[in-house]
This record gives structure tokens, C-alpha cells and sequence, in this order.
């Protein structure tokens, strides 16, 4: 597709794709956090536990590139 391998768009998708999903779920997190009124307190909270997910994903990239694999 348009001169790219099957390897390079996914490559492509799992580095700058979910990325930007990521960066847009840390929006929407925000946003809830502000329409519900969170509070300082209850904002750290909602990004500690709903983004906590995104951490691992992004220690194992540093971790590859780090590792060189």
C-alpha cells in the first residue's frame, strides 16, 4: 500500500498511532475529571488509576529501546 510493507505500517501504527490514542485518552480523562468537578485530589486519582494502564505500554518501549531488540 503506496510503497509501504505490511511491517512498516504496523510499526508505524503501534508507535505514533497509539500514541496519539493515548495522548487523546489522557484528554478524555481530563475532561472527566472536570465536568465531575474532581477537585485536585480526586483529578490525581482519575489519572493515576485510568492512565495507569498506559505506563506498562510505555515502560516497554523504553525497555526495547534500551535492551536494543
Amino acid at each position: 500500500m503506496f510503497g509501504f510493507s505490511e511491517e512498516e505500517i504496523a510499526h508505524f501504527g503501534m508507535t505514533y498511532g497509539l500514541g496519539i490514542f493515548m495522548l487523546f485518552m489522557l484528554f478524555i480523562i481530563g475532561e472527566l475529571a472536570w465536568k465531575a468537578k474532581a477537585g485536585k485530589t480526586g483529578t490525581f486519582i482519575l489519572f493515576f488509576v485510568l492512565a495507569f494502564g498506559m505506563v506498562g505500554f510505555v515502560a516497554k518501549s523504553v525497555i526495547q529501546l534500551l535492551v536494543e531488540v
